[in-house]
């Protein structure tokens, strides 16, 4: 599973609409290694006032990469970051996340292109 849905939000989700908030939160909750790689390099693009940042660290120990792993492969928690932060959100293998402010087309079109995933393989996150 994904995530850990608290009935409240498993109940309220079946009569209708979730908010961002709570859906926040049930990632927050769930995901927490996840989620503080995209808040920390969230907090470095507003810090810099930069148009892209990378967060290239390797997730310490299998829970992590799993964590990851779910948040990056899921549409809507992917947009749900992308609302919070104001931002585009990428992933490129292994462990690289990418977030990008919206006018940053030029560089969104790079790191999400081919030849951007080719540069990026390494032998050693071959099974990753």
């Amino acid at each position: 599973m994904s995530l850990t849905v608290p009935p409240e939000l498993l109940q309220q989700a079946q009569t209708g609409e979730i908010s961002d908030d709570d859906f926040i939160r049930c990632i927050q909750d769930s995901l927490p290694y996840a989620w503080s790689v995209v808040e920390q390099t969230a907090e470095k693009l507003r810090a810099n006032g930069a148009r892209y940042v990378v967060n290239s660290d390797v997730p310490p120990d299998e829970a992590a990469w799993g964590q990851l792993f779910r948040l990056v492969s899921s549409n809507a928690m992917r947009a749900a970051v992308e609302r919070r932060f104001g931002v585009r959100m990428a992933f490129q293998n292994c462990c690289k996340v990418g977030l990008f402010d919206p006018s940053a087309e030029a560089e969104y079109e790079e790191f999400t292109s081919p030849r951007a995933q080719i540069l990026n393989q390494k032998p050693e996150l071959l099974n990753c």
